[in-house]
């Protein structure tokens, strides 16, 4: 029900005017409140998601850092819809004024928690945390702002023409759901491969202080004193020359920041559109890293090391036809190709761009010993779970499962009940299954997880840790990047179907690296270790 508007209520400080002064008709000025409200929302959600894969990328485990943000920011987004309860009788000032802060503060997040993280991140003490009590701090600030804009917005859209609150909420809302579909499907489609993290959330503030200013000084400018048009065109103007810069600056950034975090020697940094990959080192006698989305997999002397712990006592067998779970970067498939007697070897890895490094990228190629050129290598680019499921065909003698660290959420469901029993299903009556399952000293419990995930599978399993010998490196694949303390081990399970455990021996081609010794002392110091009574893992109850 459409009613006048209603007179200034008793105390109101002397700006309330009543209806505001359009330069259009109320219908048209009611339509652009609805198109601000529209792109507010999708600057406000694509501020969320920015930081929630920043997050996930720069600390790891994403369902934690998912929950922070999006926890934070909903109740700090109540939080400022009472605040501005204050500033409604200075509603077109005031939401002005808002949509300049969260402009600056959302396009400058993502830039701002990468230098913290570049630059303080391998610090320790007081700093170790700097980059997840800034994700908080961001979290908290943009969700004030935003909480902000509803408030201020039903007020606007009132002034403009009096309606049953029930309605103008009706109109409110559904403008504003509708951007923020709009602005979560712009993030992973649009802004975050064309773009990039730093340049989208930059653009994205741009946006949203040109909407905000828009309206304000375009619509309700006739409500605003000289004084306050002036110094919200000033304020908006120095907001877009911020991020205006920032963004020109951004390469560079990002290039000072990369040699930060990875070396000065970078030598590929591309984001292959499933994962960022990073190499960096290979050259004047330096070990090349392999850095996937931030976390190191590949580091320092050791990763000869790494592969023969986890593919040569799997060999000691029949291997005639082996698959390779994981494995892109061609290192394990070098390592099981040193073996006589291999006729085929299957990879499956979900990242095409990180299959095309390992076959033509110097570095990768160099590594692996251009293993992926193989006329007995196979390579497959799809979902490990999803590849299993539909497998056919002759079983395989081995199955090795370089995948990343148990701990990392997206690679949760690849350390399931579901998975071994589907890994089962393509290996021979007397096949093995090699398992990298994270490091014992650090993280026994998701280790002896993996082991009893994979007998509630129907394997029996034979542990056994390696460490690393170049304590001056990198000592195992899927350390975050800055981390004080990396893991001092590679833990690995060697499974088999059925009740007997595999014995932990080493094939004739055996490596340099492992002795037959040294591999029984492995097997007893990770038995040594041995947590009991843990429940298995399952893609509905991940319990890493």
């Amino acid at each position: 029900m459409i009613e006048p508007h209603a007179p200034a209520p008793p105390g109101a400080p002397p700006s309330w005017t009543g209806p505001a002064r359009l330069p259009v008709r109320p219908g048209t000025g009611r339509f652009l409140v609805l198109v601000c409200v529209f792109v507010c929302a999708a600057c406000g959600l694509v501020y969320e998601l920015e930081l929630v894969a920043f997050a996930s990328y720069l600390i790891g485990d994403s369902v934690t850092q998912a929950s922070v943000v999006l926890s934070v920011m909903v109740f700090a987004m109540g939080i400022g819809s009472l605040g501005a309860k204050r500033l409604r009788w200075h509603a077109a000032a005031g939401f002005g004024a808002v949509e300049s802060v969260l402009a600056l503060v959302g396009g400058c997040s993502a830039m701002a928690l990468y230098a913290v993280f570049a630059w303080t991140a391998g610090w320790g003490g007081m700093w170790a945390d700097g980059p997840r009590c800034l994700l908080v701090a961001f979290s908290l600030a943009i969700g004030l702002l935003i909480g902000a804009e509803v408030p201020l917005l039903m007020e606007l859209i009132q002034r403009i023409r009096r309606q049953d609150a029930g309605g103008a909420v009706a109109d409110l809302f559904a403008a504003d759901y509708v951007g923020a579909l709009v602005g979560g499907l712009a993030f992973p489609f649009l802004l975050l491969p064309f773009l990039g993290q730093l340049t989208g959330a930059l653009l994205t503030g741009a946006v949203n202080v040109v909407a905000g200013g828009a309206l304000v000084l375009g619509l309700f400018r006739r409500d605003l004193s000289r004084r306050a048009r002036w110094t919200l065109l000033v304020a908006g103007l120095v907001v877009l020359g911020v991020l205006g810069s920032a963004a020109a600056l951004a390469d560079d950034f990002e290039r000072a920041a990369r040699r930060a975090v990875y070396g000065g020697d970078v030598r590929v940094a591309v984001r292959t559109g499933v994962q960022e990959v990073v190499l960096s080192g290979g050259t004047h006698g330096r070990p090349l890293d392999l850095f996937l989305d931030g976390r190191l997999r590949v580091g320092g002397r050791d990763q000869h090391r790494y592969h023969e712990a986890l593919v040569d006592p799997a060999l000691a067998g029949p291997h005639a036809r082996v698959l390779i779970l994981g494995g892109g970067d061609g290192l394990a498939a070098r390592e099981v190709l040193r073996h006589r007697g291999v006729r085929r070897v299957d990879v499956v890895d979900l990242d095409p761009g990180l299959v095309g490094l390992a076959r033509r990228g110097p570095g990768l190629t160099a590594a692996n010993g251009r293993a992926l050129a193989d006329r007995r290598v196979h390579v497959a680019t799809a979902d490990a779970l999803a590849w299993l499921r539909t497998a056919r065909g002759p079983a395989y003698d081995v199955v090795i499962a370089d995948l990343p660290d148990p701990g990392i959420t997206a690679s949760t469901k690849l350390y399931s009940q579901e998975f071994y029993g589907l890994a089962r299903r393509v290996l021979a009556a007397d096949g093995r299954l090699a398992v990298h399952a994270g490091p014992v000293g650090t993280r026994p419990r998701a280790y002896w997880t993996v082991a009893a995930t994979l007998r509630t599978a129907g394997f029996a399993v034979s542990p056994y840790r390696v460490t690393g010998r170049d304590s001056g490196s990198a000592t195992g694949p899927d350390r975050p990047t800055g981390a004080a303390r990396p893991p001092c081990d590679w833990g690995f399970l060697l499974a088999a179907p059925g009740p007997t455990p595999p014995p932990l021996r080493l094939g004739a081609d055996r490596p340099p690296t492992l002795t037959p010794a040294g591999l029984a002392a492995d097997g007893q110091a990770a038995r040594r270790t041995r947590i009991t009574g843990l429940p298995a893992s399952t893609l509905v109850h991940p319990r890493y």
